[in-house]
């Protein structure tokens, strides 16, 4: 549902306490499911407090291997590899971390990164990084250094 799954998704649906904390992500006011843009948002604020309460004591890893258009929580059932190998990313900043990552895949030959880039537009996943943005979760400037 996520779209891509980058620091914001793991921490936000990992971090998430139980039952209660993914339900409260995944729904749109009492009765009805967020999808699109309202799912992503509901994302970013529970990474927000995730990252509010932990402040500068983060480092962000994306590690951008094995890559499918599936969620790891598919398992087995997950789509095939695609996308080449690209790296592993670090910050401590989670949006500049998770805009590289994207721009990454979106820099790939487009026969390439076709696949993803429709998964991530479909799930309106850029949300995330625009409404990380909104709220302050850091910078969409970043400089890539490779070591």
């Amino acid at each position: 549902m996520g779209g891509f799954g980058g620091s914001l998704k793991n921490i936000s649906i990992g971090c998430a306490s139980g039952k209660l904390g993914k339900l409260q992500i995944h729904r749109e006011g009492s009765r009805t499911w967020a999808d699109g843009p309202h799912f992503m948002e509901r994302m970013v604020e529970g990474g927000k407090a995730i990252t509010d309460h932990f402040g500068r004591d983060i480092t962000y890893i994306n590690v951008l291997r094995n890559m499918s258009i599936s969620c790891d929580c598919e398992g087995l059932g997950a789509a095939p590899v695609t996308l080449p190998d690209l790296g592993i990313l670090a910050s401590t900043d989670i949006l500049a971390i998770d805009k590289a990552s994207v721009d990454m895949i979106y820099a790939l030959p487009e026969d390439v990164r076709k696949p993803m880039v429709e998964r991530i537009e479909s799930r309106s996943g850029l949300r995330q990084l625009t409404y990380m943005k909104e709220m302050g979760m850091g910078n969409e400037q970043y400089e890539l250094i490779t070591v």
